[in-house]
């Protein structure tokens, strides 16, 4: 069976790049346009790794954090936030909150593949 990643961004061009990315690794992957559609794919989906965006309309990533991380069942998926760019601003909550943070205006396949070697490690008690 293969590993699940969930893709959230309302970003068509950021989500397409990012679901390949995860689809060329042998991953099944769902997305959502926003945190509210993604809460929705969780009630019947438990990803082994979640990548959101921070910026989204509906309910935006913060708010998707906080909410996966408020649930038992949920709370320990691996989170991999999207950052527009990287800046030298202190962290927010969220990013503090997730397991790794990669930035847009970066090479994102460079990032997402250091992002999946630590996260997935990390959960498989291998760290």
């Amino acid at each position: 069976m293969p590993q699940i990643a969930l893709v959230v961004d309302d970003s068509m061009l950021v989500r397409h790049t990012v679901c390949r990315y995860f689809e060329e690794r042998g991953f099944a992957v769902e997305s959502a346009t926003n945190g509210a559609d993604a809460l929705e794919i969780l009630n019947s989906l438990r990803p082994d790794i979640i990548v959101t965006d921070l910026k989204m309309p509906r309910m935006d990533g913060h708010q998707l954090i906080a909410a996966l991380k408020a649930k038992p069942e949920t709370a320990r998926i691996p989170v991999v936030i999207l950052a527009a760019r990287q800046s030298s601003s202190p962290e927010s909550e969220a990013e503090k909150q997730a397991d790794f943070v990669i930035f847009k205006d970066i090479d994102i396949t460079d990032q997402l593949q250091r992002a999946l070697d630590t996260t997935l490690r990390r959960s498989a008690g291998k760290d």
